[in-house]
């Protein structure tokens, strides 16, 4: 019976202690809390000024310094992906070096104190990776056998190799086609190697426009010919019978994907005017992220905060010093 009366004791004990140090930690806060009141109302002036002061300069950081984004859809023609990537690496190294000269001079970027970073992504287009291509279809059901098929698609063997890339560059102030993109773009474009190849390229391409065109014009006399025989001999007497099995349906096939293909090389011709090609170009995309634009928020709040963990610091350097001495 004690022994319950013992441990009922020490049970009543142990929760008063635990209570007691609750309102001990609450008492503490509140008391922490009502410091900061105090030293705010004793440098109400110094706080005051200094949110005045952050928020005039942030203003006017927000006005003067803006961040602009610029986007361009690019091609690379003739295998050039790899040799685009390594282009905008090396033009990225630049901007990280502050190599004005080399903007300047060899890119043709006038404003280069303006002009901080450059980069490049492929734009996702399975569809138009695996399109009139059964050996790129069959390479993406190969490599999924064994992995994620997203995975797959944006691995960089796979993403490189899709037709358009996005190319993104950002400035301090707004820009234009001129000042910016035509330089980059020359930039691109300068290459002995892929300037030879895209001259054979398109030879061959109006080479085979010329054949293409000779056949279909081969294809319409026999077609010409066969109407003319069926137009006269509907006027005879005579019964004529058609074979099925004649060729003449795969003719007309034959023609068709021929006029099809020659609308493509067509197509081909405008896109492989240049070894990069640009399709679309937006320009001028403020940038808001980050800090961007908030520099009137962040600099009083930051005026502020450093105020107060100096004044922290000096009230504990003379609590440190008051021990010492004591």
């Amino acid at each position: 019976m004690s022994t319950n009366t013992q441990n009922d004791d020490n049970q009543e004990i142990d929760l008063s202690q635990i209570s007691r140090k609750i309102g001990d930690f609450f008492e503490g806060i509140a008391t922490k809390i009502f410091r900061v009141i105090l030293f705010f109302k004793r440098n109400i002036i110094w706080v005051g000024i200094l949110f005045v002061l952050g928020a005039g300069l942030g203003f006017y950081l927000d006005k003067t310094t803006k961040v602009y984004e610029h986007q361009i859809v690019v091609t690379p023609n003739f295998g050039s992906v790899d040799y685009l990537y390594a282009k905008i690496e090396l033009l990225e190294s630049k901007i990280k070096d502050s190599d004005t000269i080399f903007l300047k001079e060899v890119v043709g970027i006038k404003d280069t104190k303006k002009f901080k970073d450059i980069e490049i992504e492929p734009i996702a287009d399975v569809y138009k990776f695996i399109e009139n291509k059964e050996q790129n279809f069959e390479l993406i059901k190969l490599m999924s056998e064994d992995g994620d098929i997203k995975k797959v698609l944006s691995e960089s063997l796979t993403s490189k190799n899709y037709p358009y890339h996005l190319l993104k560059f950002v400035t301090l102030n707004e820009t234009d086609y001129e000042k910016t993109v035509s330089p980059i773009l020359n930039y691109l474009n300068k290459s002995d190697y892929y300037s030879l190849i895209q001259k054979e390229y398109l030879n061959n391409v109006k080479i085979k426009m010329a054949e293409n065109d000779s056949i279909i014009g081969q294809i319409n006399g026999v077609l010409n010919a066969f109407s003319s025989n069926v137009n006269g001999s509907q006027k005879s007497d005579k019964l004529v019978y058609y074979n099925e099995n004649s060729q003449l349906n795969d003719v007309i096939k034959t023609k068709d994907q021929l006029v099809y293909e020659q609308g493509q090389h067509r197509i081909s011709l405008v896109n492989l005017d240049k070894i990069v090609k640009n399709n679309s170009e937006v320009l001028n995309i403020k940038n808001t992220e980050s800090i961007n634009g908030k520099m009137k928020l962040i600099l009083p709040i930051l005026f502020i905060s450093i105020f107060v963990l100096v004044g922290y610091f000096k009230s504990f350097y003379k609590k440190q010093m008051a021990k010492h001495n004591a």
